[in-house]
């Protein structure tokens, strides 16, 4: 949801990527080795198959209770195996680490908010929108470093559908769509795929208005996510750079601003009435 922000190297590939595949690779060996499927590996550990298999595949940063967990599974000496594997990867953790860790927080989240101020949420970008932000990136992007991108942030997306006990939170701010990023042609998709989007049940928009005295945003942009386990975990961005919070008292302070903002905002209704006034003037 970028979190929105894919990190990436100068070529494009996501740092970490060969560090990560490793990881997978040894995690896979050890669950063979123990006689388990994926399917069969996956609630012994507390995750999902397929959040399994994207670790097993280098795409997802491994959390931090999993070698803990995995004792359990697989024995003791997988644990120490997979706690020594991690360790060594949060040594070398930089931007893409981060990001990876919130990927895979926000594919296991049962509640999952996001507040924006600097462009659509990546889980509600349609492509054309998707294109057009990446077409757009400094350094430029090849045409198949673009394609890469908007495949990835599109599989993302099945979040929504896939997860429909997941309660999805989105405040957006109002100057983002008055922007016009890619022209109407695009900021009229982007409407529509709102409209759309905000109608599954599980799902709730607010545009936060151009004018709000009382704005609580003043800091950027900010993520929140509620584990399976009742743990709250942040996310911010910025220039090139990402932070993933976990201390109670950090995640606290954002979730008490989420929730002003939440109030400051349009309320769904209004929402769409608003989108709906947007879409017609394009």
């Amino acid at each position: 949801m970028t979190a929105d922000h894919e990190s990436t190297t100068t070529n494009g590939e996501p740092e970490l990527s060969d560090s990560l595949r490793t990881f997978g690779a040894v995690l896979k060996a050890l669950r063979e080795a123990a006689g388990l499927t994926q399917e069969d590996f996956a609630p012994r550990v507390q995750y999902s198959p397929a959040y399994i298999a994207k670790i097993e595949q280098g795409k997802r940063f491994p959390p931090e209770n999993l070698p803990e967990r995995a004792a359990e599974a697989l024995g003791p000496v997988a644990g120490k195996v997979l706690g020594a594997a991690a360790r060594s990867l949060r040594r070398r953790a930089g931007l893409a680490s981060w990001f990876q860790q919130w990927a895979g927080i926000e594919e296991e989240a049962i509640t999952l908010y996001a507040y924006e101020c600097r462009g659509i949420p990546g889980l509600l970008q349609p492509e054309g929108y998707i294109r057009a932000v990446f077409e757009r990136q400094l350094p430029p992007l090849t045409e198949t470093q673009i394609q890469r991108q908007v495949t990835a942030r599109l599989e993302r997306q099945r979040l929504l559908c896939e997860r429909p006990n997941t309660a999805f939170s989105f405040v957006v701010e109002q100057g983002i769509l008055e922007r016009q990023v890619g022209g109407a042609r695009v900021t009229a998709l982007v409407i529509d795929h709102l409209l759309h989007i905000g109608r599954h049940t599980n799902v709730e928009i607010q545009v936060m208005p151009l004018r709000q005295q009382d704005h609580t945003g003043i800091d950027g942009q900010m993520y929140l996510a509620e584990s399976q386990a009742n743990q709250w975990f942040g996310y911010t961005e910025g220039h090139r750079s990402s932070a993933l919070l976990t201390a109670p008292s950090e995640v606290s302070i954002l979730l008490q601003r989420y929730g002003k903002l939440r109030s400051q905002a349009l309320d769904c209704r209004a929402t769409v009435s608003l989108l709906e006034r947007m879409r017609g003037a394009l």
